[in-house]
């Protein structure tokens, strides 16, 4: 069994408040139904999670200061190389457990989607990959709900 030390993976999975983690997760999604842009406007955040721009542009100093984003020209963030990291561990784990949620225990779509979403901030990474692990040598495949997720219409504070 691996030490919490050697299971790190590119990334401190935590070092943020969840908040600022669903900012960081909300960049990633944008990218990702924008076909996988390397930058996307700051007003799709805010409006994705339902926030004000000030609230976002507070949060957006946060991830900088600590290396996650970088802005561009006209209001448009990416992700660096360790945000990126940090951003798809968070949102695989959010989909891993929407779809243990729905599939395994048949619970609602918005309701495991919140419920999830809680979840995720909690799990260390190590768990969150065992987990994973363990439901997909079990068949189970973790869905993308790029479409159809209702995450993101609230905030962690």
């Amino acid at each position: 069994m691996a030490s919490s030390s050697e299971a790190k993976g590119p990334t401190e999975l935590h070092s943020l408040t969840m908040a600022n983690e669903d900012y960081l997760e909300a960049i990633w999604r944008i990218m990702l139904e924008e076909g996988g842009a390397e930058t996307v406007r700051s007003v799709a955040v805010a409006e994705l999670l339902d926030v004000s721009r000030q609230s976002f542009a507070k949060a957006l100093g946060t991830l900088k200061d600590k290396g996650y984003v970088v802005q561009h020209r006209y209001g448009r963030v990416g992700l660096t190389d360790e945000g990126r990291a940090y951003a798809e561990l968070l949102w695989k784990c959010h989909r891993m457990l929407r779809t243990f949620l729905e599939d395994e225990l048949g619970v609602e779509p918005k309701t495991a989607d919140t419920e999830a979403c809680l979840m995720e901030h909690a799990l260390s990474e190590d768990t969150m990959r065992r987990w994973t692990h363990h439901l997909e040598a079990q068949g189970m495949q973790v869905k993308e709900f790029s479409e159809d997720s209702v995450h993101g219409t609230h905030l962690h504070e």
